[in-house]
């Protein structure tokens, strides 16, 4: 999911304080997410995915039955 918003913010040309301002996060927040350091929170995703016109799905798998 990291990579794939750093791929988003960069095919525009955003800069990480570009994606930041757009949602609100701080810039070393992004950083951290794009690194892989961080999971936002659900309404943080929400606010990646609208500032990068994007969707974002969210569902429950089912686990594994114990065997």
């Amino acid at each position: 999911m990291s990579e794939t918003v750093r791929l988003r913010r960069e095919e525009p040309g955003l800069t990480q304080a570009d994606l930041a301002e757009r949602t609100g996060l701080k810039q070393w927040a992004v950083a951290r997410f794009e690194a892989g350091g961080t999971m936002p929170t659900v309404p943080e995703l929400v606010r990646l995915a609208e500032a990068l016109e994007m969707g974002l799905s969210v569902e429950f798998q089912p686990l594994r039955e114990a065997g």
